[in-house]
């Protein structure tokens, strides 16, 4: 079994920047997508404090304190 090669087909793909142009908004995606993970942490780990200092103080207010 003989492949043969369409060099035609191969350049029509070459030119083609439909997949350049997925592959770049992909990869945008991604670093758009660790920023907010980044963010997200960093914001949550901020007020996890500020939640647990409300918590303590509607718990005294429960228990009379």
């Amino acid at each position: 079994m003989k492949m043969s090669v369409d060099l035609k087909a191969l350049k029509r793909l070459s030119r083609c920047e439909a997949g350049a142009t997925a592959v770049e908004y992909a990869l945008l995606m991604g670093l758009m997508a660790l920023a907010l993970i980044g963010a997200l942490n960093a914001t949550g780990s901020g007020t996890q404090d500020k939640w647990d200092g409300v918590s303590e103080d509607v718990g005294d207010a429960m228990n009379g304190v």
